[in-house]
């Protein structure tokens, strides 16, 4: 007698097929679906064997009480020896006994998934997206017609396979859902162009994630410098400042004609001077080391000939005068330069000195500034000024 034989004892299976009580039948049902899975396993079946135990499997699938069925798809929900047609019938019944197999069967095919997905309730769509792995088909069934739940899972599934067009589709949907974003956000993997929608969409901890963890097209930095609203919530300066080559960051943006002086007095601003030295650097024509040279010459003459050199408007010298002097002044104090307190300090002078700062920008820093440690005194500082 073999193993399996062994454990199939003739007393489970006169258990199952004449117990009237549903409880007793379905301890039976588990025991023996619990010995098919083993030795199914332990590859110890023939295929004698194998057709044996499908036909036991098909028996438990048709029993009236839902208790044996629910022991059979619960026990045998990630088994290839499951049958095609009775896992199909396991995912058409109560849920109960579908969801297990829903979610995990590998017996189902894209073909079953799909038809379940396109008319299946949205607890059954949610299981299907929760899989092991989804096939892109798979995938963009349940981004075009999937509940916002499922579509949630599914952008949370790391081994789904999404294409572009299944990401956009969730985009397109649930763009306003922060639950369906920030699953989105946090694939690994990312398409360029749905970065570019998500950074759109997401707050500001998971755009901060998104700039951080996925490449942005220069034009992307672009649109992002465009708007007053924009500036406020996108911050292509802030990105500047995680970009290991900040010399390469800045000649893609000159290339495209972005480096204009709202966008380097924000620089400025923000406490990326690197970023503005370099800019001043290609804007001027001259090498980076001598652009910081006459960036920070303590005179009055370095900074206003690099300036001019550079083509940037004369309005707006005396803001960049301000905020190169603040920059150097925080640096000779010798405390803590961080961009917190370089940010409130910069504010502090913008605001007594307002004149000298186009409308937009003076709002944009005061939207970048809104969680200030001092805020109270700069509002009150704006007030007076």
């Amino acid at each position: 007698m073999t193993p399996f034989r062994a454990r199939l004892s003739e007393s489970d299976i006169r258990r199952l097929i004449k117990a009237d009580d549903d409880d007793d039948r379905a301890a039976a049902a588990h025991k023996l679906c619990r010995a098919i899975d083993k030795a199914d396993h332990a590859e110890t079946l023939t295929d004698e064997e194998r057709e044996a135990a499908q036909k036991i499997l098909r028996v438990l699938a048709a029993d009236a009480a839902e208790l044996v069925r629910r022991a059979l798809a619960v026990t045998l929900k990630s088994s290839d020896l499951l049958p095609r047609e009775v896992a199909r019938k396991l995912a058409a019944d109560v849920d109960s006994i579908a969801l297990p197999v829903l979610a995990g069967s590998p017996v189902l095919t894209d073909a079953d998934l799909i038809e379940i997905v396109r008319g299946g309730s949205g607890a059954r769509q949610i299981a299907i997206a929760g899989r092991p792995f989804v096939s892109r088909d798979v995938g963009e069934a349940i981004a075009d017609d999937g509940v916002e739940a499922a579509v949630r899972v599914l952008a949370s599934n790391d081994n789904a396979d999404l294409s572009e067009a299944a990401l956009g589709k969730a985009i397109d949907r649930f763009g306003q859902s922060p639950a369906v974003v920030t699953a989105l956000a946090y694939r690994k993997v990312l398409p360029l162009a749905v970065t570019e929608k998500l950074i759109a969409l997401a707050s500001d901890a998971v755009r901060d994630h998104l700039i951080s963890q996925h490449a942005i097209a220069p034009e992307t930095a672009i649109r992002l410098a465009v708007g007053t609203r924009e500036r406020a919530t996108v911050d292509l300066i802030d990105q500047a400042g995680r970009e290991p080559d900040i010399a390469a960051f800045v000649a893609n943006l000159h290339a495209r004609k972005v480096l204009n002086g709202s966008l380097l007095l924000r620089a400025v601003a923000r406490g990326q001077m690197s970023f503005f030295e370099h800019a001043m650097a290609v804007l001027a024509g001259t090498p980076h080391q001598r652009a910081w040279l006459m960036i920070h010459d303590g005179g009055p003459l370095g900074l206003k000939a690099i300036y001019d050199r550079a083509g940037l408007p004369p309005r707006l010298y005396a803001a960049f005068r301000s905020g190169v002097d603040t920059w150097r002044a925080l640096q000779s104090e010798g405390g803590d330069p961080s961009p917190e307190r370089f940010q409130q300090r910069m504010l502090e002078r913008f605001l007594s000195e307002r004149s000298t700062v186009p409308r937009d920008d003076l709002g944009y820093l005061l939207d970048r500034l809104d969680q200030a440690p001092d805020r109270a005194g700069l509002v009150q500082a704006a007030n007076a000024a």
